[in-house]
């Protein structure tokens, strides 16, 4: 999210400036045509940190800044003489998210470009804690012995510092080449953490919660961020009468200089009592264990696209192209340690070949075709080794290859002078490999590996006047798939023909809904309205619902979805412009849950706005606008006549969930007065209000808690206020 507040047309820096010299000292024949602008101002924040954490999220101030300096400039030279322009840009030169752009290019032949970036994100969650070292890799942990929230404030943010650079060369009127290089660096911290609770299969020995030991912890340990991800690409392209050819490589390297987070955890933790007690045995080194970072790796890609013109109605493309990822980040290196005898690393290997073909033609003047067919193979070849030992069982690591096919054909006719049809066909299969027999699926009763989806598509456009135009969509979508496959947890899995047979345990299994049995039926209907040459409006409307069918009385059973919206603009004089919007949408999703309890989750948004623009005086320009929007998600939760007792009783003593509903309202305001042909002085002012009531982090005025007493929360209802006076000066 940029700046709520930008100066007007601010775009350059002050190296741009020193360069705008430079190049005004060249002499030629015809002089060339050069313009900027450069805009100073000073802005105020209303507010401390806990009123600011949402506004605060991306506008790149320091936590506690009132005041702001504003700078940005930008220039453009022309030389016509010499067939060049040049044009420097930036803006926010004085706060953290800077952007500075060059671009310099002489028209058809070459062109080179560069670009600095700067992005400041810092979480609208404060944490309050007593960690030593939070956001290095070696934080430790140190309960909080006068209570909870009775530490020290820990600021999470994140701070990406981007460059790049690109290059244009025309070699003849068919060939071109195109170059790119860009690399960003990604440092601080963001909300991470740790936690366990015995007794568990994963760790035998690790002791339960009793009066005197503490056998549950959670810990709040931020991820410590130091990396850099480049990008390079590379392309040639050829365009001729009927034939288009473009090859290209693409690369992206990543590197992380934090291969693993090792805490120091006490012997001792708060319970959720609010006591603090000595851990249980076998619970503290499992919290010591180092915990792995995003590892280093490298993606190559080579492709080839094409395009030919058989006829002057019919035209057919494709694309070939073949990537390999690999992740071979040392395992010691990073800090860890238990790797299988032998393997030092992962090795992780993943090729993929994709080739897509396509066509479209006319073959009558009422009748368009269309054609597309894509097949994607995805072959991971990482080395198995026997990384988890679970007391007396062993799993290996699972490849993951995936096989994906789609399919679509879509004809469109022309039925009369104001009515065109649509329909189509789209078919989508995937196949997701033989399952690593050595490993084990956590967590699920099955697995499915091949799924098939079959869409059909109808749509009816017409014109029902000069001033009013409308379409309705219909799709309708059912997906099944291949057998169950039982997880045998370590030796391979069993495929279960019938599902239903009551030694199978499917009955109250636990199934993905991304391989379950699905039927989806959607309506779109969208209109275009201009009553008057002054008014103009767009209505759109959308309704959908999916169907989910597995072996098992758990799991999502239905979700549906809906959404409204309508935009207008009027123009009430050739000075002043009104304009507006407003959306409805809403989603449901109902699911049954182990212990005989029913879900449905509700989730309702509002918004609406309204802006104006227009000239009060010849020199004065003001605008603004008023939005506002209303999220609010609810958790209906009941229990069929099989739950037990306590269940019962605690869902009529608490209700259940709460709801988390997030409001926000905005005004913005501006007037613009020119001074005269070459300044202008504008002022800027903006006032938002947020209320977020999320159970997750804190509920009633009690922040989240944890083990050693560190508390994240945020400040429920906000309010803030910007104002901001910036002069712009153009030239010539």
């Amino acid at each position: 999210m940029t700046p709520l507040v930008r100066p007007l047309d601010a775009r350059l820096t002050l190296l741009a400036l020193a360069l705008l010299s430079a190049f005004g000292t060249a002499q030629a024949q015809v002089a060339p045509a050069v313009e900027g602008s450069a805009s100073i101002g000073i802005g105020f924040v209303s507010g401390d940190r806990a009123d600011r954490s949402l506004f605060d999220q991306y506008n790149g101030l320091r936590p506690g800044d009132d005041f702001l300096g504003l700078f940005s400039a930008d220039y453009y030279r022309r030389d016509d003489e010499r067939g060049t322009t040049t044009q420097f840009q930036a803006s926010d030169l004085l706060n953290g998210n800077r952007e500075l752009g060059f671009k310099w290019k002489r028209q058809g032949d070459w062109k080179f470009s560069a670009d600095y970036n700067e992005l400041v994100r810092r979480d609208p969650n404060v944490a309050n804690t007593g960690l030593v070292g939070a956001g290095t890799t070696t934080p430790r942990v140190a309960p909080l012995s006068s209570g909870a929230g009775t530490g020290s404030d820990f600021d999470l943010k994140t701070q990406r510092t981007g460059l790049g650079f690109g290059f244009s060369k025309v070699l003849s009127r068919q060939w071109q080449f195109d170059a790119s290089v860009k690399t960003e660096k990604k440092e601080g911290s963001r909300l991470f953490g740790i936690g366990m609770n015995c007794p568990s299969a994963v760790a035998p020995g690790c002791r339960g919660t009793t009066g005197t030991e503490a056998g549950w912890a959670l810990l709040m340990l931020p991820e410590p961020i130091d990396s850099n991800h480049s990008q390079a690409e590379a392309r040639v392209t050829f365009a001729g009468e009927k034939l288009n050819l473009s090859a290209g490589y693409y690369g992206s390297f990543y590197r992380n200089e934090n291969g693993s987070l090792s805490p120091t955890v006490p012997g001792s933790l708060y319970n959720p009592l609010g006591a603090i007690l000595p851990l249980s045995a076998g619970l503290q080194p499992i919290l010591n264990q180092p915990v792995a970072l995003p590892p280093d790796n490298q993606a190559h890609q080579l492709d080839l696209t094409g395009s030919y013109a058989f006829t002057r109605t019919t035209h057919g493309n494709f694309k070939l192209a073949y990537s390999q990822a690999t992740q071979h980040d040392n395992f010691a290196g990073a800090g860890l340690t238990g790797a299988p005898a032998g393997i030092s690393d992962l090795g992780g290997k993943l090729a993929t070949t994709l080739a897509q073909l396509g066509l479209s033609s006319r073959p009558m003047p009422k009748l368009s075709l269309m054609a597309n067919l894509r097949y994607e193979q995805r072959d991971d070849s990482t080395p198995i080794g026997l990384y988890n030992l679970e007391g007396t069982s062993t799993y290996t690591n699972r490849r993951l290859p995936l096989t994906t096919t789609k399919a679509k054909l879509q004809a469109a006719y022309q039925l009369a002078s104001d009515y065109r049809g649509t329909l189509g066909v789209d078919w989508n299969s995937i196949d997701r490999g033989t399952f690593t027999a050595t490993s084990a699926a956590a967590g699920i009763t099955a697995l499915r590996q091949k799924t098939d989806e079959t869409t059909v598509r109808a749509e009816l456009r017409k014109r029902m006047a000069e001033d009013l135009s409308g379409a309705v969509t219909v799709e309708s979508s059912d997906r099944t798939g291949s057998n169950w496959l039982q997880n045998n947890s370590g030796v391979g899995v069993t495929e279960v023909p019938d599902p239903s047979a009551a030694s199978t345990g499917f009955a109250t299994g636990i199934f993905m809904p991304t391989l379950a049995d699905r039927r989806r039926d959607k309506i779109k209907l969208n209109a275009d309205w201009q009553p008057t040459e002054k008014l103009s409006l767009q209505l759109s409307a959308e309704s959908g619902r999916d169907r989910y069918n597995t072996p098992s009385v758990y799991g999502v059973r239905s979700s549906n979805l809906g959404q409204v919206s309508l935009d207008w603009n009027f123009a009430a004089t050739e000075a002043w412009n009104l304009n507006g919007f407003l959306s409805r949408g809403s989603q449901e999703l109902d699911q049954a849950r182990p212990g005989a309890a029913i879900m449905a989750f509700d989730n309702k948004t509002t918004t609406v706005g309204i802006g104006f623009t227009g000239k009060a005086t010849s020199k004065l320009e003001v605008g603004g606008s008023l939005s506002y929007m209303d999220d609010k998600s609810v958790y209906a939760q009941t229990l069929d006549s099989t739950a037990d007792l306590g269940s019962a009783a605690l869902l009529a003593a608490t209700g259940g969930l709460p709801d988390i509903v997030f409001r926000q309202t905005s005004l913005k305001l501006f007037g613009k007065y020119t001074l005269d042909k070459q300044s202008a002085v504008r002022v800027d002012l903006v006032h938002q209000r947020a209320r977020w009531g999320d159970w997750a982090w804190g509920y009633n005025g009690t922040p989240f808690v944890y083990s050693d007493g560190t508390t994240v929360n945020r400040k429920q209802d906000q309010s803030v206020s910007f104002l901001g006076v910036t002069y712009v000066r153009r030239w010539p």
